[in-house]
């Protein structure tokens, strides 16, 4: 549903479609570069972000539901199941029928799913060292989570 928002002045309307004043291209710009930043780590393994996504949900906790790790990763399911048929092609994860609903397809990490967790163990530091040296401390960058939860949370409530 488009929301309305009356702007009584014309020149404060113009001057919020200016590049510089937008959260929206900060954050998109922000996600682009972090995910770039990934990829050298992740291309010798034959991974993308997003599959790293779902190894790091289910490396938390293995056998889950298509619709809970839909739930974690805040996506549809019409976009995680292509994500999860390249993974099971490439041997990372199995996905089979639920026991107490056959609907429900459950995913599990093989065996070559497991062993990836240790090869992708240190990216986390790795990623922050190589930030931290050109903006700051890595606590700086985890102070923003908390703010960054709260902006996802409002977010996904408008979303609704």
């Amino acid at each position: 549903m488009p929301y309305l928002c009356i702007v009584n002045d014309i020149n404060m309307m113009y001057e919020q479609l200016k590049l510089d004043n937008q959260l929206c291209f900060r954050l998109y710009t922000a996600a682009r570069f972090v995910t770039s930043i990934y990829q050298p780590f992740f291309a010798p393994l034959g991974i993308t972000y997003p599959q790293y996504l779902v190894m790091l949900v289910l490396w938390e906790k293995d056998k889950q539901s298509v619709s809970d790790i839909c739930k974690r990763l805040m996506l549809d399911t019409n976009t995680i199941t292509p994500l999860l048929q390249r993974m099971e092609k490439a041997g990372l994860i199995i996905r089979t029928r639920g026991t107490e609903d056959t609907r429900q397809r459950i995913v599990s990490l093989t065996e070559r799913g497991l062993a990836l967790r240790e090869q992708l163990a240190k990216v986390p530091d790795c990623l922050c060292d190589s930030i931290s040296e050109k903006i700051g401390s890595v606590d700086e960058m985890k102070s923003l989570i908390p703010t960054l939860d709260k902006l996802i949370e409002g977010l996904s409530k408008i979303q609704k």
